[in-house]
Parts: C-alpha cells; structure tokens; sequence
C-alpha cells in the first residue's frame, strides 16, 4: 500500500515538473514569433528586436540556472512567470510604439 502511493505521488510530481517545464518552453516560443512577426512587419525596429530577444535569452538563462539541480520549485516558476508577463508586456508596447522601420529601408538581421 504504501509503495504504490509513493509510486503515485513520485509519478504526480514528476509529470507536474514536465508540465511547468513544457509551459515556460512553449510560452518563449510562442514570444519568439511574436518578436519575428513584429520584425517581418515593421512594427519593430532591429535595435528593438535585440532588446527584445536579449530578454528571452536572460529568461532562458534563468531558467536554465534554475534547473541546474533538477526541477523547478514553485518560487522559481513564479519568478519565471514573472519574467515572461514582463518580456511579453515590453514586446506589445514595442509593436504598438509609433517607431517602424521605414518601409523604404532593407530589412536586416534576424
């Protein structure tokens, strides 16, 4: 009796951390293209655009500091939640800032 709730809570925390993990991973991606669709649409500048994917490197560093000993605690993932409502706020006012690329110039760098 006693193996198998271990069992099940061993398996409960295990799928819990891959869930969270899977999130944070999933909700960079989803704000990578965010920052690439607004570079292929002008609505954000180069500079603005490596401003903007320094702070996704800075949150995937974190996150990779935060997994060195092997699983999120559950302050390390609201700090990561933190980190990612703030990146995804300073993504939407850069694509809603009157800057634009001109539509004249090449488009550069990634």
């Amino acid at each position: 009796m006693n193996k198998i709730i271990l069992a099940t809570a061993t398996a409960l925390i295990a799928t819990t951390a891959a869930a969270s993990a899977a999130s944070v991973n999933d909700r960079q991606e989803y704000q990578a293209k965010r920052i690439e669709q607004g570079r292929q649409t002008g609505k954000i500048t180069w500079t603005e655009g490596l401003k903007l994917r320094a702070e996704q490197k800075h949150i995937a560093n974190k996150e990779s500091q935060f997994k060195s000993d092997g699983y999120l605690t559950k302050s390390e993932r609201r700090q990561l939640r933190y980190m990612q409502n703030d990146a995804s706020e300073h993504i939407a006012d850069e694509k809603s800032d009157s800057r634009k690329r001109a539509w004249w110039l090449p488009r550069v760098g990634k």
